[in-house]
């Protein structure tokens, strides 16, 4: 049985890490780079960085930072954010990043992946999905959960692993901050749908909520935030839980 992966996730906005409810309502959490490197020694799996404004402000993600980070942390990390060119990749990849994660400039040109996984191999290519429940479907979201699109989560899902990409990062919009438990219903049938693997995003609140989306909702890797950053869950004592659970994962 594979080890299922914890993965921290560090939102960055003007140079901090942010959280927030929902993807609105933002408050500082700290250093990236020094929470990045905690997150490392405590144990935690890989790390995500999201420069959450790069899209929306038309930036591309900042490179001195994934080169602080690269120097920092001992296990592998993915950077996303403003990522719309092999040229970006290409960036990120040589000053120490392990993998990118597109979402906005994938849906409005679809062939990034493609370039990505043909350029670099798709386990370097995560594409992101923010989708929200809205009238009865799940609906994508680009530039940061701002802009509603005619693309849904399934098709979209399923369109991104044809086109090469390595993992499916499914952030749902409704559960973001909430720590009120991830989508585990819309994962679980991501999960069964798809071949590749799906990271869980979005409405950690426990170390029961880990352990609900390993076994309900199938994900392949969890990721968690403000329980991370605001030290309500430390990584050693949810890894020790989810093995009292039956989950496999390394300690």
């Amino acid at each position: 049985m594979l080890a299922k992966r914890i993965i921290p996730c560090l939102d960055v906005a003007d140079g901090m890490t942010v959280k927030g409810v929902n993807f609105l309502n933002l408050r500082s959490a700290g250093d990236p780079v020094e929470l990045g490197k905690r997150y490392s020694e405590e144990g935690a799996d890989e790390l995500v960085y999201l420069d959450i404004n790069a899209s929306y402000e038309h930036r591309t993600t900042f490179v001195e930072l994934v080169r602080r980070v690269a120097q920092s942390v001992s296990i592998p990390f993915t950077v996303g954010g403003g990522i719309g060119s092999v040229a970006d990749v290409d960036r990120l990849l040589n000053n120490g990043a392990d993998k990118v994660s597109v979402n906005s400039a994938a849906i409005n040109r679809p062939q990034l992946i493609d370039d990505l996984a043909k350029h670099f191999g798709s386990q370097v290519c995560v594409v992101a999905i923010d989708a929200r429940f809205t009238g009865g479907e799940w609906v994508c979201y680009l530039k940061g959960g701002r802009v509603a699109t005619d693309r849904k989560l399934q098709e979209w899902a399923h369109e991104a692993q044809e086109r090469g990409a390595g993992e499916i990062l499914f952030t749902s919009m409704d559960h973001d901050g909430t720590k009120n438990g991830y989508a585990c219903d819309a994962l679980a049938s991501l999960h069964d749908s798809l071949q590749i693997p799906v990271i869980a995003s979005g409405g950690c609140g426990s170390a029961a909520h880990v352990a609900q989306v390993f076994a309900q909702g199938k994900a392949d890797a969890a990721i968690a935030a403000s329980v991370f950053h605001f030290g309500e869950i430390t990584i050693p004592a949810l890894k020790q839980y989810l093995k009292s659970q039956g989950v496999a994962v390394r300690l």
